[in-house]
């Protein structure tokens, strides 16, 4: 079980960290990652860290504002979101996969439930 959480309103240029615990079953071989969808727009990738969370991945627009990492010993992955923007406003889902490219292409073992994310103007 993957649960998100940190979710909330933030203003414009303001930061969150969200959060992903496993529990349940060991994931620390695997990558860890995070998708968002907004109403009426597809889900997509937003960054993804591979088990020793030497390998990253970022989407373009998120890149050099959200930082991915984790924490084996306790099976979370933070996601520190700065310089937020309206359109960062989503829900956040967490996800577990193979590696950070399986993330990357969607190859999605887990599902965690979503956090919502909300960027005032």
């Amino acid at each position: 079980q993957l649960q998100a959480s940190g979710g909330g309103l933030v203003q414009a240029g303001g930061s969150l960290r969200l959060s992903c615990a496993a529990s349940g079953r060991t994931y620390d071989t695997g990558a860890m990652g995070w998708f968002r969808q907004s109403l009426g727009k597809e889900r997509e990738f937003v960054a993804a860290i591979g088990w020793r969370g030497r390998t990253t991945s970022y989407a373009d627009s998120v890149r050099g504002r959200f930082t991915l990492s984790r924490d084996n010993a306790k099976n979370t992955a933070y996601l520190q979101m700065n310089s937020l923007k309206p359109e960062d406003s989503a829900v956040y889902l967490c996800a577990y996969g193979h590696n950070t490219k399986s993330l990357l292409n969607r190859a999605v073992n887990y599902w965690g439930q979503g956090t919502l994310v909300t960027v005032s103007s």
